[in-house]
């Protein structure tokens, strides 16, 4: 891959993260408003490290003599139910990790990059295990059960 498609792939990163930052803290919102105070926490948490990474890939553009762009985002459902959220982000995280590692294997050349996106892999498999994990649960202890415990 070489330095434009990389800064190309970065700002694909940097605009796919700031949406999902956003769609995470209004999904917050939600849950927050529905008493569901520990979802409320994860997803406000889950949104402020997609922040920081975003600050990190735009840096990286940057670097690397690119330019920042603010692109257009595409319209994000809000879900009321949080099991319905929780599958939808984990499809997210299911497409996004595949994307990735194209990119992770893509960046071999550019050592800083890589080691950043490597990182950025890393945390997204997280997120993808958490939901995983917890639609394990749910589907042991059932959803009331499970939604008692998110409050």
């Amino acid at each position: 891959m070489d330095k434009e498609q990389l800064i190309q792939a970065l700002q694909g990163i940097v605009t796919q993260l700031s949406q999902n930052a956003e769609q995470h803290r209004l999904q917050a919102i939600v849950f927050e408003d529905q008493g569901f105070a520990k979802l409320r926490e994860k997803y406000n948490g889950h949104a402020q490290e997609e922040i920081e990474f975003v600050e990190q890939f735009a840096q990286r553009i940057l670097d690397l003599g690119g330019e920042l762009k603010l692109e257009d985002k595409k319209a994000m459902p809000i879900y009321k139910d949080p099991i319905e959220f929780i599958k939808f982000d984990l499809e997210l995280s299911k497409e996004g990790l595949s994307q990735l590692i194209e990119l992770v294997n893509g960046s071999m050349t550019e050592p800083k990059t890589n080691d950043l996106l490597r990182a950025y892999y890393i945390d997204e498999e997280e997120d993808k295990l958490w939901s995983e994990n917890e639609l394990e649960i749910i589907e042991k202890i059932g959803e009331q059960n499970w939604l008692q415990n998110q409050l």
